[in-house]
């Protein structure tokens, strides 16, 4: 176990798919094609590993065990544009060197298998967790994803069918998880609070729930400088207003929650006329269905009462949710034992941002995810980083809790 290599060939990847603005390894893109192809040349010629390429896209690289059940490893190699040299890759080539040492033990005693999910970030067209989710079989939308373009118009089922994916047989995938017993998955944490602690590792809770929706608030045009302040039916009253009140709502709820609103866009948009109407788009997350519900129930109030307060029509429309995903109690607690052995002392939190470890969680399979820390916080930018040292004892902590796994399973 050399986990020093994790980091080199992390460099190394960052200098193959990189530019001076970051990562580029955006799925469906000849870019990320070539991460694939270096991924699997790490694994070839390691004595007992077989590579196949299923219906969705996703890569597997599989190591036969004295059983069939199989204890999975998972991340994802794809990033944003200008994206960070570590989200997703890390556990996938943290996994090579885990995969690499038991290859080197001899038999594990279950099978093992290390995943490449295609297409976790969504970047290109907008849909997130796209591999994962066909091997979930959680994937229900083909007919909507058809109709997805990227930025340049060409369509996401021209753009997969490039790299053997063929929409309708996407969901095909999910025999890649019927002898699935576990799933663990490393990942930064992509925020600040293991560095505010100063701790390089924790290990997750789960996933939280979103609510994702469109507000309409819709008022009356009318002359800028002829329209008296009191006489105004100004749309983006309604929408500030309500971005003022989330802040208070997630106070309330606590226990980590966070509300957004992304993005307004106002029309007529000219400088010369009081805002018509003005189009918001909320997120909201949470680890507690009740909370989160609560929060949303908390937001479509205020938007009510603030809208009468302006004189305002609002109307809102779901645009996505998903509920929040608790991971296995006992992978848990083997992640802290695995942790406190390399690191000297766990923390338990929740992920904000959503993983592919949520989708194999809602498919039943027993799962865990292990966070490192992220310095500043920061993610999907060039300037994310994490130390060196903390980097490989992520890697430690991935051995540890898989061979912790393979003895739980194996009992």
């Amino acid at each position: 176990m050399t986990p020093s290599r994790t980091v080199e060939e992390l460099r190394e990847l960052r200098e193959l798919t990189g530019n001076e603005d970051g990562a580029q390894r955006v799925a469906w893109t000849d870019t990320w094609s070539q991460a694939r192809g270096w991924l699997s040349g790490k694994l070839a010629g390691t004595p007992g590993v077989e590579e196949e390429t299923d219906e969705a896209g996703n890569q597997w690289f599989t190591l036969r065990g004295a059983s069939d059940r199989t204890l999975l490893i998972g991340g994802h190699i794809d990033s944003v544009p200008n994206g960070g040299w570590l989200d997703g890759c890390l556990n996938v080539v943290a996994g090579v060197e885990v995969l690499r040492r038991l290859a080197e033990d001899g038999e594990p005693a279950l099978t093992v298998r290390l995943v490449n999910w295609a297409d976790e970030e969504g970047a290109r067209f907008g849909r997130s967790l796209f591999g994962s989710s066909a091997a979930a079989g959680s994937m229900a939308d083909q007919d909507e994803l058809r109709e997805r373009t990227d930025a340049n118009g060409i369509r996401l089922e021209d753009a997969v069918s490039e790299y053997g994916v063929d929409l309708d047989r996407a969901t095909d995938a999910r025999r890649q998880l019927e002898n699935a017993a576990a799933y663990l998955e490393l990942h930064i944490e992509q925020g600040p609070v293991l560095e505010s602690l100063d701790l390089p590792l924790g290990v997750v809770l789960g996933t939280f729930g979103v609510e994702r929706h469109l507000i309409t608030w819709t008022g009356q045009a009318a002359h800028a400088g002829s329209t008296p302040m009191d006489r105004r039916r100004d749309a983006l009253a309604g929408a500030a207003k309500l971005e003022l009140e989330l802040r208070e709502i997630a106070k309330r709820a606590g226990e980590g929650a966070v509300c957004t609103m992304g993005g307004v866009v106002t029309k007529p948009g000219i400088v010369t006329s009081v805002v018509e109407t003005a189009e918001c788009l909320l997120d909201q997350r949470h680890l507690e269905a009740t909370q989160l519900a609560e929060m949303l129930s908390n937001a479509e109030a205020a938007s009510r009462r603030f809208a009468q307060e302006e004189e305002l029509e609002v109307a809102w429309d779901r645009i996505w949710n998903i509920e929040p995903i608790l991971f296995d109690e006992t992978l848990i607690g083997l992640a802290d034992e695995a942790v406190t052995e390399v690191a000297g002392r766990s923390h338990h939190l929740p992920s904000g941002p959503l993983h592919d470890a949520a989708e194999v969680s809602r498919a039943g399979v027993p799962t865990v995810m292990l966070f490192v820390q992220s310095l500043r916080g920061l993610s999907h930018t060039k300037l994310e980083d994490t130390k060196p040292e903390h980097l490989e004892l992520s890697v430690q902590a991935l051995d540890r809790l898989t061979d912790r796994g393979l003895a739980w399973l194996a009992a």
